[in-house]
């Protein structure tokens, strides 16, 4: 997690009305821009008018930040639902999504493999086990949390 993403999560979290929730916070260039991208949740799933809505409320926030942690060329704010394929960053995303197909994506080989899909299994709060198809058969491959470079679940067709 970057500095800007943690600063602004632990910002935000508090302010956010019931029954609301903070899903991720992420920091990336896109084109010639930064974008700050503020995945909202509740129970039941968010409507695009609740996520206008949030945006109203968080904008007018994050310009209180004291000290300022964004770049003086500015950013362009995003409130938006995680959505079906949402990231999995923290560790409870992880064991929220046991039983869901998920996309792993490591820093370095595993198994002579750098990317995993398949389903989770089960997510210790070190490991996660995911039921991965190589080829024809099913396998069982395990994967520490610190070699996750990018997750998330996928929509299975």
């Amino acid at each position: 997690m970057s500095e800007i993403t943690e600063v602004v999560e632990n910002f935000i979290t508090p302010h956010l009305p019931e029954p609301f929730v903070l899903h991720a916070v992420e920091w990336e260039k896109y084109g010639g821009d930064m974008v700050l991208r503020i995945l909202i949740d509740r129970a039941g799933g968010i409507t695009i008018d609740e996520t206008g809505e949030l945006s109203e409320v968080i904008s007018p926030l994050l310009d209180t930040m004291k000290p300022d942690p964004f770049p003086k060329e500015g950013y362009l704010l995003e409130v938006a639902s995680p959505g079906a394929e949402r990231p999995l960053k923290k560790p409870e995303h992880f064991t929220d999504a046991v039983g869901e197909y998920v996309f792993v994506k490591l820093y370095q080989k595993m198994d002579g493999e750098k990317e995993f899909s398949g389903d989770l299994m089960s997510f210790d709060g070190e490991t996660l086990v995911l039921d991965v198809l190589d080829k024809t058969r099913h396998k069982t491959v395990e994967v520490p949390l610190e070699l996750i470079s990018k997750a998330q679940t996928m929509v299975k067709f």
